[in-house]
């Protein structure tokens, strides 16, 4: 075990690093959604085929980093008419790919780790989207109407100059950093007490490499802890280092921002029984192959 100024170095350091990765990355996003053309996303995603499923999954590892704006973002898509699997494409991308998660990854894991992170959900978003088209998931959907959604669309920033769009978008970023700051200090947090406190025995004996059982055990234990990626990748970091595989680290990741509990809450007043228990399927399946994956290569 570490000590107790090993504990707090690691905590201090990890807080700030993600702090400002978060800040700087949330304000280039803020100010590249503010001039892009979103009318043209649209009819990119109403596209016929697979280019409309990675057109929406692009799109999705763009946008906001909640619930609150994938959501009403969900039913405006369905309500413009775009595919069922343009749709889900976004769904999935969007709280997995973003890039607040693609920066954490690469200042904590390494350019390789995130390249492999993105190429494995970005191509299962593609895959589940079309596997949706092709057996008829529109069916699936509920018939609900966006009311006072809390995502604002906002596309006159660009008249102003670009220095007002920049701090605005700084603004924005502020305001998201408030919402998820709770979440990235339980993280760090936690992932500070098992670094500093718990045995490297029981990490290898559980979730270590030569557990089979460790990467499915972790994606499954995302779902009800409800712990955002903000929170998840300072653990993991912290369990990896104790001896956790890689492949139970990102399987948790994905279980635990894919499949969160008051997301699925949210879900499930838009899509019927059917279509939640396949994404709940291909998130879980997902983060699962993702793990082995991850194991093999790395």
């Amino acid at each position: 075990m570490n000590s107790l100024g090993d504990t707090i170095r690691f905590f201090v350091t990890i807080t700030t690093e993600l702090t400002i990765l978060f800040i700087v990355i949330s304000t280039m996003v803020a100010f590249i959604l503010a001039y892009a053309p979103d009318e043209k996303i649209r009819g990119f995603m109403a596209d016929k085929g697979i280019f409309g499923n990675v057109i929406g999954a692009l799109f999705g590892a763009l946008t906001p980093f909640c619930a609150c704006s994938t959501i009403p973002l969900t039913i405006g898509f369905l309500q413009a008419g775009i595919s069922i699997g343009a749709v889900m494409s976004f769904l999935i991308a969007s709280p997995l790919l973003n890039p607040i998660i693609l920066g954490m990854l690469v200042a904590l894991m390494g350019l390789r780790v995130c390249v492999a992170y993105f190429i494995i959900v970005f191509t299962g978003s593609i895959i589940f989207g079309e596997m949706l088209e092709k057996t008829g998931a529109m069916s699936q959907v509920k018939n609900v109407r966006l009311k006072n959604g809390c995502y604002v669309d906002g596309k006159d920033a660009p008249s102003t100059g670009r220095k007002e769009v920049l701090l605005r978008s700084f603004t924005i970023a502020l305001n998201d950093y408030r919402g998820i700051l709770g979440y990235l200090l339980v993280g760090v947090g936690v992932g500070a007490s098992i670094y500093g406190f718990m045995p490297e025995e029981i990490v290898l004996q559980y979730a270590g490499p030569t557990n089979k059982l460790a990467i499915p055990f972790a994606a499954a234990i995302g779902i009800p802890l409800y712990i955002r990626a903000e929170t998840a990748i300072p653990i993991g970091i912290s369990l990896m280092q104790k001896g956790m595989s890689i492949g139970a680290v990102v399987a948790l990741i994905i279980g635990g921002a894919g499949m969160a509990i008051p997301e699925m809450s949210m879900l499930s007043k838009i899509f019927k029984k059917k279509l939640m228990v396949a994404i709940v399927t291909v998130i879980f399946s997902t983060a699962v192959i993702a793990g082995y994956f991850f194991n093999y290569i790395i």
